[in-house]
């Protein structure tokens, strides 16, 4: 049986982090979720990513442990977040995998500072930006779930909001959600619609793969040849019948996408 998981404070880019280190012994990994995913939530990934890589899972600011309060909240403050935090935790060009929101602060991060990650996992990232279609997911699932979850809910009344997710993942969310601070999950879903990553991919000369939902309508064949357009060297890998949360829907076939790549 590995080691238990460790949760660990850092300072960098002038606030304090939350991390989860989940111990293995392969390439290190800094995780960085989506936009109401804290640290914890991914444990159930983490815990299998652990047999192929050392993984450092990320409470964005505003969510889970880390500062909150009266930040910045921009997709360039997340992405110096995480290039100050590859020091901070005495990381060496670790793998940079970021779901969803977190995979769009990836790719800024590595345009920003690409020597301090050794490759990019891009797992499902919103393609909305300026003059392109928005975001599927309508404001008011996230905004109502939070809400509902500052007042305290039950697993119950979560489970309307996430209605194939197992009881455990529900009642993490029920438990966890309202550390997600309303301002800094609006700013960011502004963001999907106001910054345009497209614009930073061909700037990217790591190893990159990018993990399409293929049971979701974030990513389509159209943007996908896109993106293969403006980044050439990046590898394409689907997940069949996934939703957007590809690991609580499938998380071996999720596994299946990652665990091969290697810098």
């Amino acid at each position: 049986m590995g080691m238990a998981p460790q949760g660990y404070h850092v300072r960098a880019n002038g606030i304090r982090h939350h991390l989860i280190h989940y111990a293995g012994t392969g390439q290190q990994m800094l995780l960085i979720p989506g936009i109401t995913s804290p640290a914890v939530t991914w444990g159930f990934v983490a815990a299998r990513l652990v047999e192929g890589f050392d993984v450092h899972v990320l409470d964005v600011r505003g969510r889970g442990l880390s500062e909150g309060g009266d930040l910045d909240y921009s997709l360039d403050a997340m992405a110096d977040d995480a290039v100050a935090l590859v020091k901070a935790c005495g990381l060496t060009t670790p793998i940079l995998l970021g779901h969803s929101m977190g995979a769009r602060t990836a790719i800024r991060a590595a345009r920003k500072s690409p020597a301090a990650f050794g490759g990019l996992v891009l797992v499902d990232p919103p393609v909305s930006g300026p003059g392109r279609r928005p975001y599927p997911s309508p404001w008011a699932w996230y905004g109502d779930s939070i809400r509902m979850a500052q007042r305290g809910c039950t697993a119950e009344e979560m489970r309307a909001f996430c209605p194939t997710w197992t009881d455990e993942q529900v009642a993490l969310r029920a438990e966890w959600l309202h550390s997600c601070q309303y301002t800094a999950i609006k700013t960011a879903y502004d963001g999907f619609h106001s910054d345009d990553i497209h614009l930073d991919l061909p700037h990217l000369h790591l190893p990159v793969r990018l993990v399409v939902a293929g049971g979701a309508p974030v990513i389509q064949s159209g943007d996908i040849a896109e993106i293969c357009a403006l980044a050439p060297n990046i590898d394409i890998r689907t997940v069949k019948d996934a939703g957007h949360m590809i690991p609580w829907d499938d998380l071996q076939g999720f596994l299946d996408t990652v665990m091969d790549f290697n810098t």
